[in-house]
């Protein structure tokens, strides 16, 4: 279950003046209804203070915590990855993440944070029990099984598009689309969709029911991957004294208006969200062209950094 005491830090306290007077207003909305019990509309003004101010990780805490209690864990997981790339991480943050890494099997990755927290507050009892636990069942997790579950995950994503029930159209834009299979459908935006010629909001609105009826989402496999890349990122520039650049808002950039907004299709919140995108993700947003593509490149350098390539 997610925890939520919101003045648990490791280190010093952030107290959070990067806020922008609409990002406090949003937040205040957000605690008012959250407190009342609308976790939906809480969600909703959560969401416009993050817009406001990326870098307020209060706020994408209390994002993150909430989608977490209404069962959205991919989205959850994302955010709280991003409230530890704060310094100081925030200890509710990492237990959240250790639960969140801990259900999906990811004995090393619940491990890792936990040991992030005990490194600080070595006598932080519920960290110190919860790691006995993921250590336990990491140990008794046979090779064999992990091996079962990758090999039944992957033949989910391999399953043909052509399986399910789409209207004649849906499937045609999808087979020029060279969409296959569920997992190509998975990594795909409703920005690359709608880009596409003669695809239009009715076969948009088919392919997300039919998704969300497996419990799915559009893009959701490119999440899984840029938070992997986030991560590749964070490790090859770990005591570079780079990590901190990763969690600047999109706005530092100062970047034109068109390329502002393809970056917002993305819903890419800060640089390190923006570095793990590639060049043909960007490409891949209407309107987006070879000059908002070299403005891009161009601010992320500034900060020495850039976009991810494919073998990345």
């Amino acid at each position: 279950m997610a925890h939520d005491p919101l003045d648990t830090v490791i280190g010093v306290t952030d107290s959070g003046k990067r806020d922008s007077a609409a990002s406090a207003k949003f937040h205040a909305a957000g605690l008012k209804l959250e407190a009342s019990g609308d976790r939906v509309g809480a969600i909703a003004e959560f969401r416009k203070a993050a817009n406001a101010d990326p870098a307020n990780f209060d706020t994408l805490f209390k994002l993150a915590y909430n989608l977490d209690l209404v069962g959205e864990e991919d989205e959850a997981l994302a955010l709280y990855e991003r409230c530890c790339q704060a310094q100081p991480a925030r200890v509710n943050a990492l237990m959240n993440l250790a639960v969140l890494y801990e259900d999906r099997g990811d004995y090393a990755g619940a491990e890792r944070c936990l040991r992030q927290i005990l490194d600080t507050r070595p006598n932080h009892l519920r960290a110190r029990l919860f790691i006995k636990d993921v250590q336990a069942s990491r140990e008794s997790t046979p090779i064999e099984e992990q091996d079962r579950d990758v090999f039944k995950r992957k033949a989910i994503l391999d399953t043909p598009v052509t399986d399910f029930e789409l209207t004649v159209r849906a499937r045609t834009c999808l087979k020029k689309m060279n969409i296959r299979t569920l997992g190509d459908l998975l990594r795909i935006t409703e920005a690359e969709l709608l880009s596409y010629k003669n695809f239009g909001e009715n076969s948009l609105t088919e392919i997300k029911k039919m998704l969300a009826n497996k419990g799915m989402r559009l893009g959701q496999g490119l999440e899984d991957a840029h938070r992997q890349a986030r991560k590749a990122l964070m490790e090859q520039y770990k005591g570079s004294g780079k990590e901190a650049v990763f969690a600047k808002p999109i706005s530092e950039l100062n970047l034109s208006v068109r390329a502002r907004k393809a970056v917002q299709l993305l819903n890419c919140q800060t640089l390190g969200d923006l570095a793990a995108h590639t060049e043909a993700e960007l490409m891949g947003i209407k309107n987006f062209g070879a000059t908002s593509l070299k403005e891009v490149k161009e601010r992320l350098v500034e900060y020495g950094l850039g976009l991810r390539t494919i073998d990345a």
